[in-house]
C-alpha cells in the first residue's frame, strides 16, 4: 500500500489499518436504478427473432385434439420447432448439454436437442417425443385450458424472467459506468488519454505500447496513459453487493495482477466496492497491503487518481 495525499486531506493517519478502515467504512450499499432489473431492449429484441413462430403457436389455444393439432402445425411450419424451448424458459444453445430422462425406473436419459431443429427430419419417433414434450413440461394444459391469451405476450414475460440471469452483468456495467464518470472528467481536466474496455491491440494502436497479457483475450475495464510520464495505468473495477467464498480468491487474483503488470512498469490501480467485503475483510486487507492501490468509489471521488496518475 502507498501513502496518498488523499489520506492526509481525508485524516487518516500513515497507519494502513486505519486507512483500510475507512474503506471499509465508506463502501457504498448500492450502485443501482430502475433499469438494472430488467433489460427491455434485449427482451424486445429476442422476441422480435422469433415473433412469427409464437404467432403460429397461438392457433393451438383452445384446441380439443391438441397434439394432432401441435404436429400438424409443425409439419407445415417447421420453425416452430425452434421456438419450443423459450416456453419452458430454456436457450436451444443450453439444451446442448442437457438431457433429458426418459425411463424414470432406470433413469436412462438422453438429448433431446433434436427436436427442436427444424432441419431435421419430423420422424414418427420425433413426432412421438414432441408430444411427450408437450404433455410432460405442462404445456398441454396451459395452451388447452386457455391459460394464456396470446404466446408473444406470454414469452415476453418468460424474456423478462430469464434475462434477470443477465443482472450479475448489469453489475459489472454499473460499477464501470460510475468508474468511467469520474475517469473521464479527470482525463479531460487533466489532458490524458484513456481506453475502456482496454485490448492488447487497442492500447498497442493507440499509444504504441506492447503489453504482456497473463490470459489470453484479456481486457481490462480502463486503460490510461499519463503522457509527461510515458505511463501507463490499468484499473479494473468490480462490485460486491454480497458475500461469498468467491471474494476470498478474487482477492488474491489482484494480488497476481498487480505483481504481473508491476513487471512490465504498469501500474494497477483496483476500484472495488460494496457491503461484499464486509464479510470477506481479512483477504481484502491481505491484498490492500500487497497492492499500491485497492479504492473504493469514495475514495476515488475524493481525489485519488490525481495522487496516483499525476
Amino acid at each position: 500500500m502507498k501513502y496518498l495525499q488523499t489520506y492526509k486531506k481525508l485524516k487518516l493517519k500513515e497507519d494502513e489499518k486505519d486507512i483500510f478502515k475507512y474503506l471499509i467504512e465508506t463502501l457504498t450499499d448500492s450502485i443501482f436504478t430502475w433499469d438494472y432489473f430488467v433489460g427491455f431492449e434485449k427482451v424486445k429484441k429476442n422476441i422480435h427473432l422469433v415473433e412469427k413462430e409464437l404467432n403460429l403457436l397461438n392457433v393451438l389455444i383452445g384446441k380439443d385434439d391438441i397434439e394432432k393439432e401441435l404436429i400438424s402445425l409443425i409439419s407445415e411450419y417447421p420453425n416452430v420447432r425452434k421456438v419450443l424451448p423459450i416456453l419452458i424458459a430454456i436457450r436451444n444453445n443450453k439444451l446442448k448439454d442437457l438431457k433429458i430422462i426418459d425411463d424414470f425406473e432406470e433413469l436412462k436419459s438422453e438429448s433431446k436437442i433434436d427436436l427442436f431443429n427444424p432441419t431435421k427430419e419430423l420422424t414418427s419417433e420425433l413426432k412421438e417425443d414432441l408430444i411427450n414434450f408437450f404433455k410432460e413440461s405442462g404445456l398441454k394444459d396451459i395452451f388447452q385450458d386457455k391459460d394464456v391469451k396470446s404466446i408473444v405476450d406470454y414469452c415476453f414475460g418468460v424474456e423478462v424472467g430469464m434475462d434477470t440471469n443477465a443482472r450479475k452483468n448489469r453489475t459489472g456495467q454499473s460499477m464501470e459506468s460510475i468508474v468511467e464518470n469520474i475517469i473521464q472528467k479527470f482525463a479531460e481536466k487533466n489532458n490524458l488519454d484513456y481506453i475502456p474496455q482496454a485490448t492488447q491491440k487497442k492500447i498497442k494502436e493507440k499509444w504504441n505500447f506492447d503489453i504482456e497479457l497473463d490470459k489470453t483475450n484479456r481486457i481490462f475495464d480502463f486503460a490510461v496513459f499519463e503522457k509527461t510520464k510515458n505511463k501507463i495505468f490499468i484499473i479494473e473495477t468490480n462490485y460486491y453487493g454480497g458475500g461469498g467464498s468467491k471474494l476470498k480468491s478474487t482477492a488474491g487474483e489482484y494480488q497476481y495482477l498487480s505483481d504481473f503488470l508491476k513487471k512490465q512498469g504498469i501500474d494497477l490501480i483496483w476500484i472495488t466496492d460494496g457491503l461484499g467485503w464486509k464479510t470477506t475483510k481479512k483477504s481484502l486487507f491481505e491484498t490492500f497491503l500487497h497492492n499500491d492501490y485497492l479504492l473504493n468509489i469514495e475514495l476515488v471521488k475524493q481525489g485519488t487518481l490525481k495522487d496516483i496518475i499525476l
